[in-house]
């Protein structure tokens, strides 16, 4: 099986082309530490003078670039917390003082600052997460991808704290759009009847990922506006004690506001206006672009972007918004990683709604869409539709309303254990009345498309193929309304292979690989729905087959395969399973996780022959 697999969060935009701007000294080859050599602990940062403190956001910034173009990562929103986290740590006391961070979006100067500079400076040889990790650093208190948590995390840590009759400091840190997420919301209204110390950092560099979108905001831009004086301040209406900072960059004044309200008996929120990417000209001028970027971003050359899925997925709802124009596209702030680029959002116009980082109002969006005769789309990374377990079943799958949600990403992948990609099945195909689609080349995930955007029965959802475009070069035809029909691609006996979307091609590996050792013509299915089994094909397969193996790229708990094993449990049928275990993988190389769990031809024909003795 080709081993070459698109990372979920390489968003095509992400492409470097840097035009000419004029580089700092922490961007030039022979760039030398000048403090940061010296910072072992943020002890050692509290000992600095104002001279040191601004050289050391200069090496904090190359350690950050240094990272990025190494091996990739979150680039803007790191560059723009650099003097917030210095003036933290001068100010703060941690670990005995704990802050935690929202989402992990602006971490990387905090774990420079706490003991981790090698993996910043020399991301290759020494690894280091791009998020916080209790298991790294006694200044790190959660394993934290997702967005949205730190309020609600630290209020629990607040009540434990005064419970036990501590004296400390809580710092929440929130940035990057955070704020519009529910459990943002519910942690905010929590945190306010506290009655105890309890202190928010509300980083507003004007940005989720992309441009922020919802009333929160504009909130928001109005107390900037009025540096921090509006008349409707809702942080304000809720019972907070609040500071305003225009210029969140300035150390110095970072370093007075923070020791204003340190120690505080209330709770308190400190809104610090930064600049996303500041210090990378590129970055400051881009900041969707230069959000997260691949290794290789400064030297990266111009160029178009390839057709892929996502390509292929806008310009299907391009051609179908001049026919339907009641298409609604939606997005929970993470447009570019599922192909919503600006341009294609400029194109889609009033067509295209952008919820903000909150993937629940999002479903329970579409579904009210739908009800009320719109063609309701949602683009969703896998890793986030986790988030929506309850919206997916309440407010959609139960009212049985026909939107659309087309999952980006979904399989095994080296990624962080935050953004695990191998749930989706399970979650969303074990929910009744919704239908999950897995198409395994690009036509037939238009013809899937086609469907489920004209029909009005059940809400679909679709797993977008990841990688290199499979192409038949025939259109396809299929009626998916008559469900749970599979396909057989290649008719034979003793040995069936039901793979599932992007493992279809591993199948057929497997299939000749079958043909070369044990002489045998195995037959090669598609199963196609994720929600269903094709109980007559699979009664037929009792009469010529001994052996059925299912592929799925996705944790085997729950997922497609166990419900072929379950459906063969009173019969003479030998099933095997393959696909990823239930545990949380961090960064593991994608080869090695295939060996792990025998997705290899070599390793499935191997179990074969040890169960066809």
């Amino acid at each position: 099986m080709k081993k070459k697999f698109l990372l979920s969060m390489i968003i095509a935009a992400s492409i470097g082309c840097t035009g000419a701007f004029a580089n700092p000294d922490y961007l030039k080859p022979d760039y030398q530490l000048q403090v940061l050599q010296n910072i072992n602990t943020p002890k050692d940062v509290k000992k600095l003078n104002k001279a040191q403190l601004d050289l050391l956001a200069d090496d904090l910034r190359y350690g950050i670039i240094n990272h990025t173009n190494t091996i990739g990562g979150h680039l803007g929103p790191d560059l723009g917390f650099v003097e917030p986290t210095i003036a933290l740590h001068y100010v703060f006391n941690s670990p005995k003082d704990k802050i935690v961070f929202d989402v992990s979006h602006q971490i990387y100067p905090h774990k420079m600052l706490t003991g981790r500079k090698d993996g910043f400076l020399n991301p290759i040889n020494i690894k280091i997460s791009g998020y916080s990790n209790q298991d790294e650093s006694e200044h790190d208190y959660f394993k934290v991808g997702h967005t949205s948590t730190s309020l609600a995390l630290s209020t629990g840590m607040a009540k434990a704290r005064d419970l036990k009759g501590e004296k400390y400091n809580i710092v929440a840190v929130i940035g990057d759009g955070s704020l519009s997420g529910g459990e943002a919301l519910e942690g905010l209204s929590n945190a306010a009847v506290l009655d105890s110390n309890f202190i928010i950092i509300v980083n507003d560099n004007e940005m989720a990922i992309a441009e922020n979108h919802g009333g929160l905001y504009t909130a928001l831009a109005d107390l900037r506006k009025t540096n921090g004086q509006a008349k409707d301040n809702f942080f304000k209406s809720m019972g907070f004690d609040y500071y305003y900072l225009e210029n969140g960059n300035d150390t110095n004044e970072l370093i007075k506001l923070f020791s204003k309200v340190k120690d505080t008996k209330k709770p308190t929120v400190v809104h610090i206006h930064t600049l996303k990417g500041k210090g990378y000209t590129p970055a400051e001028e881009q900041k969707e672009k230069y959000h997260w970027q691949m290794p290789g971003f400064i030297n990266a050359k111009c160029g178009t972007v390839a057709t892929n899925y996502n390509t292929i997925t806008s310009d299907f709802l391009l051609n179908k918004l001049k026919k339907d124009k009641s298409l609604i596209v939606v997005s929970a702030a993470t447009p570019s990683a599922t192909g919503l680029t600006p341009d294609i959002r400029e194109k889609l116009g009033k067509n295209y709604v952008d919820v903000g980082i909150a993937e629940q109002q999002a479903v329970g969006f579409v579904s009210g869409a739908a009800k009320n005769g719109a063609t309701p789309v949602f683009e969703v990374m896998s890793s986030f539709i986790q988030r929506t377990y309850d919206q997916l079943s309440q407010d959609l799958a139960l009212n049985n309303n026909p939107a659309i949600i087309l999952v980006f990403g979904g399989g095994i992948a080296p990624a962080d254990m935050t953004h695990l990609q191998v749930f989706d099945i399970p979650l969303i195909s074990n929910i009744p009345n919704i239908i999950y689609l897995a198409p395994t080349n690009k036509e037939e995930y238009l013809g899937m498309l086609n469907w489920a955007t004209t029909q009005k029965e059940h809400p679909v959802a679709i797993r977008v193929p990841n990688g290199e475009i499979v192409s038949t070069g025939k259109a396809d035809n299929t009626d998916y309304s008559t469900l749970n029909k599979f396909k057989i691609g290649e008719k034979g006996s003793d040995i069936a292979i039901i793979a599932v979307g992007n493992f279809y091609q591993l199948g057929q590996e497997v299939k000749e690989e079958i043909s070369k050792q044990l002489g045998i013509k195995a037959t090669l299915i598609n199963p196609v729905y994720l929600t269903g089994v094709d109980e007559e094909l699979l009664n037929n397969l009792k009469k010529d087959h001994k052996i059925v193996i299912t592929l799925e790229s996705g944790v085997l708990d729950g997922g497609f395969g166990e419900k072929i094993t379950r459906f063969y449990g009173d019969s003479d049928m030998k099933v095997l399973n393959y696909g990823a275990k239930k545990e949380f993988t961090d960064r593991i190389p994608l080869d090695e996780l295939y060996a792990r769990y025998h997705l290899t031809p070599e390793l499935i024909l191997d179990d074969i022959k040890k169960i066809n003795k």
